[in-house]
């Protein structure tokens, strides 16, 4: 059998079995937003006079408290910012 200088079969499974575990651990990993959601609530960056998304009973808090973090009516969306608004913001109770 003659070597055609391409990768046989069972090169090119275990160069797959090398690289891929190393390509899954060097992506960053990425913010997400929910375009859709944010399309539906009008959502913007900025405040609504003194409403924003840090005082909203749906926020939920990045890693920081200037940070992105989350809404609880838009899924997946990690860059909802704490300054931010949107036509369903609720008052947080307490």
């Amino acid at each position: 059998m003659e070597h055609s200088g391409s990768p046989t079969r069972r090169q090119f499974i275990a160069i797959g079995g090398i690289a891929l575990p190393l390509l899954v651990v060097s992506t960053p990993s990425s913010a997400a937003t929910n375009a859709a959601m944010r399309t539906a609530l009008k959502y913007q960056n900025t405040p609504n006079g003194d409403k924003d998304c840090a005082k909203c009973a749906h926020f939920v808090p990045g890693k920081s408290a200037s940070g992105p973090g989350g809404c609880k009516l838009m899924p997946g969306d990690t860059e909802i910012s704490p300054r931010g608004y949107c036509t369903a913001w609720t008052a947080k109770q307490g």
